[in-house]
């Protein structure tokens, strides 16, 4: 690696909040290897607030508005404010790695580059960054982490506390039940049966309103309440909610949800996840590590194009070609095989996370 670069632009505009969370860790990469840089991040509300806190992220930057063109309009405020000595960017629409190129910054504009199929997007962005020479091998290990401050650490923990039991006999799992978009829902039937099965056990359930990723649609939440028997955290915002995720985990919880923002969110603030999924390939979009499990529904599914999925046939309208009840593929989620990997990820001792190191 050469000397640091001083002023680095990260551009992330793709829109969703897992999608800012997979970037996470080149941005705590590229601050690490580059000490003392002015380092900005350019992307979306509300996936910006997670980073307003961060000490790697000098400044936050976001589109002024919502119309046509606004992203392309940001960047070029962004090289007129401050002109970086390196740019990197996730976003490859509407010219923005041209305009990019054309600052006469180093550039790294293409942080797919006909990606493997078994190979997830995060990792991804880092060996492209190593390659590039701008990272090493260590910050491969690098996991996504969203920091909150210690005042929020302790409203997460007066939250979850006023929800929980005082004492239970096991550890608690939060239900994420909505995914934002139709294709990706586990049936409410699953979630019923699910949320009842592991109640009998003795988990205490806590259950949320994610924040949407994408307009309501005509199926609505997938279940609202879960259950009964679960207890629902109060509206949040990104921050709020991240600090009530890292409060569950430190009471050992497993979080379960789709392939979502607010999963991603949930294990960057220390939590336990399971992941259910069906029109996204699991090896790419999983969470992983040791304390994930990724469930692939319908493996074989010959629509699935797991390096290109919003070519599928079903992604925009969740019409699966295989069922006229809605995606196979998430309901071949098993409610039996979820509860297995609740109970082996709630075997082990709570994790330490770094959500409130700087």
């Amino acid at each position: 690696m050469g000397e640091p670069y001083r002023e680095i632009l990260v551009v992330d505009l793709l829109g969703g909040i897992g999608d800012l969370i997979m970037v996470l860790p080149a941005v705590h990469a590229l601050a690490r290897r580059n000490p003392g840089a002015s380092l900005r991040v350019l992307t979306h509300e509300p996936g910006a607030a997670l980073l307003r806190e961060d000490p790697a992220v000098t400044r936050v930057l976001t589109p002024r508005h919502g119309e046509a063109g606004a992203e392309r309009e940001a960047v070029a405020e962004a090289l007129a404010d401050r002109h970086p000595d390196l740019a990197v960017t996730t976003t490859r629409y509407d010219g923005i790695p041209d305009l990019l190129a054309a600052s006469g910054a180093r550039c790294v504009t293409d942080l797919w580059r006909r990606p493997p199929a078994d190979e997830p997007v995060g990792e991804r962005y880092l060996r492209i960054l190593l390659a590039e020479g701008l990272v090493r091998p260590d910050d491969l290990r690098t996991r996504p982490v969203v920091r909150l401050t210690a005042d929020e650490i302790a409203d997460g923990e007066s939250t979850v506390g006023r929800c929980l039991p005082p004492a239970a006999a096991r550890p608690p799992v939060v239900l994420v039940t909505d995914a934002g978009m139709d294709v990706k829902r586990w049936p409410a039937a699953h979630w019923r049966a699910l949320a009842a099965l592991l109640a009998r056990r003795g988990h205490p359930l806590l259950a949320l309103h994610a924040p949407r990723e994408h307009p309501p649609t005509a199926r609505g939440p997938a279940l609202d309440p879960p259950c009964p028997e679960a207890a629902v955290l109060p509206p949040r915002d990104l921050r709020g909610l991240a600090a009530c995720f890292a409060a569950a985990a430190r009471r050992g919880a497993v979080v379960v949800g789709g392939d979502t923002g607010p999963l991603r969110l949930a294990a960057a603030s220390g939590a336990a996840t399971v992941g259910l999924f069906g029109p996204t390939w699991a090896e790419r979009y999983g969470v992983a590590g040791t304390r994930a499990a990724d469930l692939q529904g319908l493996p074989g599914c010959p629509h699935r194009r797991p390096v290109a999925i919003t070519e599928q046939p079903c992604w925009w309208t969740a019409a699966c070609p295989l069922s006229p009840a809605g995606p196979a593929c998430m309901a071949d989620v098993s409610v039996a095989s979820v509860a297995r990997a609740v109970t082996r990820l709630c075997g082990g001792p709570p994790a330490r996370h770094p959500a409130g190191d700087a």
